[in-house]
């Protein structure tokens, strides 16, 4: 069994899920540039400025598209005026006291409910903080589209987010970071980049208070405790919990593998893939084990061999307690249990445990020898029998007998001649 980890890069992250945190901050942050003239010509072409009490419903039982807003905009005071909320009037509005101070209590108590006030979308049910930010919302379901881009034609309802898009074509950055100068397009990208800087990690986990930077990790994180899988897919109906994890699956079903190596123009169905199989060629070792120094490809290698140093054999086998360094070798182990061979060979249907005895033994029947000694010539199907035939050439001979010192080129070799002192201890071979 193959131990695959799947890295996940920052860069590969739900494009979707950064796009919706992106508009809402957009809304929160951009959106304060609009000068109110702005605002009124959105009104005047897009929506009849006599919307019903209807159409600006207030609702305190709705959720708030910008409940993040500390300040309210321009022409909101005309509709609360005439929606008033009077479940929780003072008693002392029904006594006739002094009228200055009545009407004090009663200005304070409207402030205080006016957080809770909500203005509510009659056509969706979507929710907002201000009349003019419902106005707005309006005007897409008006299908009246007022800003279009002169270079693609896109189309847009609100002029801020034609600024917003047309700097994609421009490639205009205004916004800077003043701690390293990076500059971005949208101020609400600035925001979320400058929390690296500062550490500020403003959404926290309710159960186990972890914190994060971004709204959209916060939000992917909370699936962990809630089990929540949105994302299904649907050819086999396998759930996920990122999209960019559903993604890459059904990259399965697709057989899609649009990342290919320059070198050898090998296929791969993941980036990160593609970025390990390059070490290959470029011979790139980055992970150093303290221990020894020696230097590995890939970060499972490296952890997989650090047990060595550790003595860590954290895979035991329930059937007899024996235990591995690598989760493949315990699977491999089971095998001897149940007696599972998995792997058969398709011209003579002869099964295997292992995946590489199979390639092995199926090298009979295709005659295939890739393991060649450099010096004669000679073929083998086995890495290990190149090997021993090495020590031909070379001389070596690593086996040597513990009661006279003689050396053998192979091991079966040292067995027998071993036996020759046993003989002559005992009198007889076995």
């Amino acid at each position: 069994m193959i131990d695959i980890k799947i890295e996940v890069v920052e860069e590969e992250d739900d494009k979707q899920e950064e796009e919706e945190e992106e508009e809402e901050e957009a809304y929160l942050l951009d959106d304060r540039e609009i000068k109110e003239e702005d605002i009124s010509v959105d009104i005047g072409t897009g929506l009849d400025t006599n919307v019903s009490d209807e159409q600006l419903l207030l609702s305190s039982d709705c959720k708030s598209e910008d409940n993040d807003f500390s300040e309210d905009s321009p022409g909101e005071n005309s509709v609360t005026s005439q929606v008033i909320d009077t479940t929780d009037q003072s008693p002392a509005s029904s006594h006739h006291g002094d009228h200055s101070l009545e009407q004090s209590y009663v200005e304070n108590q409207t402030l205080d409910h006016k957080r809770d006030k909500i203005y509510a979308c009659s056509e969706c049910s979507k929710c907002f903080t201000t009349q003019s930010f419902l106005l707005r919302h309006l005007q897409i379901h008006s299908n009246k589209t007022l800003f279009s881009c002169a270079e693609c034609g896109k189309c847009f309802t609100h002029k801020s987010e034609r600024a917003r898009h047309e700097r994609i074509h421009t490639g205009e950055k205004p916004f800077p970071c003043f701690d390293c100068g990076k500059c971005f397009p949208h101020k609400s990208e600035l925001v979320r980049h400058e929390r690296i800087h500062t550490g500020e990690k403003p959404f926290s986990c309710s159960v186990c208070g972890k914190s994060f930077r971004q709204k959209s990790d916060f939000l992917k994180h909370q699936r962990i405790h809630t089990g929540e899988k949105p994302f299904s897919c649907t050819e086999c109906g396998k759930y996920f919990t990122q999209k960019s994890n559903l993604v890459e699956h059904q990259k399965i079903h697709t057989g899609e593998k649009p990342f290919s190596c320059a070198i050898c123009d090998k296929h791969f169905a993941r980036k990160a893939e593609l970025g390990k199989h390059q070490r290959i060629h470029t011979g790139e070792k980055p992970f150093l084990c303290s221990q020894c120094g020696k230097r590995f490809t890939h970060k499972s290698e490296h952890i997989r061999h650090e047990r060595i140093h550790k003595g860590e054999k954290p895979f035991s086998c329930f059937e007899c307690g024996y235990s591995f360094a690598m989760k493949s070798e315990l699977v491999k182990h089971q095998r001897i249990h149940t007696g599972e061979k998995p792997f058969s060979c398709p011209d003579c249907g002869k099964c295997f445990t292992q995946k590489s005895t199979l390639v092995t033994h199926q090298r009979t029947h295709t005659g295939e020898r890739p393991f060649m000694c450099l010096e004669c010539g000679k073929g083998f199907t086995q890495k290990s029998d190149l090997g021993k035939h090495l020590r031909i050439h070379t001389g070596e001979k690593p086996f040597s007998c513990s009661d006279c010192g003689r050396c053998f080129t192979r091991k079966p070799e040292l067995v027998t001649h071993q036996r020759c002192h046993k003989y002559e201890e005992t009198g007889t071979e076995s």
